[in-house]
């Protein structure tokens, strides 16, 4: 019988693992199956763009995995039962399930709340294509003089409000941070990032903690009222609860718990990459949320699983490191802030349209590497059956 190897996500980093793990595997010995939600691979990095009105390739998955190896199977997981090795699936046939021999989980994150009365209510988010598109439609709807609310002052809001500001000068747009503005990056990435918010007109609501979203604004803890006909709610992500209601370790954030190889710490036949795991980094700083942490799980994950199945003791270790944060800031500019390999910020930074361009070579990068999964080199092993299943298959 074949191993079978079910990815359950096809975002960075289960697209990732199912391209890399077809490079290391043979096909005569493994099933490689791959459930997504969504027919394409979705670049999650560029919501943003997406919901100021700009088009993005399509990725079908049927394509990137066409003779690879890799089948991907349209589907929603609704279960994961980790002792009896099966996952549950709901599609527009109705159910199924599916078994596997190794799964890799990494069914990503979505947007969250925080327990905010109002943001299900009032809010738009870009956590992925669908909600980026309810946006999108909003917006185009919104009359010059419109107001936009951006809550949330990380990675994922400045690029939002840089590029709703830039897309629509027509509209007001604000920006809601619960700290100061970009507060975690050098001084001259704040000075920088200050000059982008006032050359595109963007209001910035600085120490401001949302406590509800209304239909018409968010009102801030201490009583004051932020108007605005569209608010967008970027203060971070949550994981999907399917691994907290199975028997895996999971950490209070319901991310699974992992080893340095992405393998569950209660359950060996279960790896985990992306959002889904909580991994340590280095100084054992737990690795944000995030494509830079996604990529090289994934490669990870992917080479210690080969490397279990055909009876190699060692698996080339990934750069589970931070380089840089790459920050958009509208199509014409950004920040490249250099940081140590915990994620803190150093003095050096790129700025402006040589960022910009720094930051697209980086988003293109990735959706290539992904869309090209068994470029040259592939070494597919062999699998080289357990004691176990050898004893088996005498008898």
């Amino acid at each position: 019988m074949k191993h079978r190897i079910v990815v359950l996500g096809a975002g960075y980093a289960g697209a990732m693992a199912a391209g890399r793990l077809a490079k290391r595997l043979h096909t005569d010995d493994t099933e490689i199956t791959l459930v997504n939600a969504d027919a394409d691979f979705v670049e999650r990095v560029r919501m943003h763009q997406l919901a100021t009105g700009q088009d993005l390739k399509p990725r079908p998955l049927s394509e990137v995995y066409a003779g690879t190896g890799v089948k991907p199977r349209l589907a929603r997981v609704t279960a994961v039962d980790v002792d009896n090795r099966t996952v549950a699936l709901a599609d527009d046939n109705g159910t199924d399930e599916i078994t596997y021999d190794t799964l890799v989980y990494a069914l990503g994150s979505v947007t969250a709340d925080h327990g905010v009365p109002g943001v299900a209510e009032h809010a738009y988010d870009i956590a992925g294509r669908p909600s980026a598109l309810r946006l999108r439609d909003r917006l185009a709807h919104l009359a010059p003089g419109g107001t936009v609310l951006v809550v949330g002052g990380g990675l994922t809001g400045l690029e939002a409000v840089t590029e709703i500001a830039e897309t629509r000068p027509d509209l007001d747009v604000a920006l809601a941070a619960r700290g100061g503005l970009g507060d975690w990056l050098s001084g001259k990435a704040q000075q920088h990032l200050r000059g982008v918010c006032d050359r595109l007109g963007i209001t910035v609501y600085e120490h401001s903690d949302i406590a509800r979203v209304e239909a018409d604004g968010a009102v801030t803890r201490d009583g004051r009222k932020i108007p605005a006909q569209v608010t967008v709610w970027t203060t971070g992500f949550a994981v999907h609860p399917i691994a907290a209601a199975t028997t895996v370790a999971v950490a209070d954030t319901g991310q699974i718990i992992v080893d340095d190889s992405m393998r569950s710490v209660s359950h060996p036949e279960v790896y985990a990459v992306g959002d889904a795991a909580i991994a340590a980094g280095p100084g054992g700083k737990p690795l944000r949320m995030s494509c830079a942490s996604g990529i090289p799980m994934a490669w990870q994950a992917a080479d210690a699983i080969a490397a279990r199945l055909t009876g190699r003791a060692k698996f080339p270790k990934a750069p589970l490191r931070y380089f840089n944060q790459c920050i958009s800031l509208g199509r014409r500019d950004g920040i490249i802030q250099y940081v140590t390999a915990d994620d803190r910020a150093r003095p050096a930074l790129l700025t402006g349209k040589v960022a910009a361009r720094y930051k697209e070579f980086v988003c293109m990068g990735a959706a290539w590497s992904i869309a090209h999964p068994v470029l040259y080199p592939v070494r597919r092993h062999r699998v080289v059956p357990t004691r176990t299943e050898i004893r088996t298959a005498t008898y």
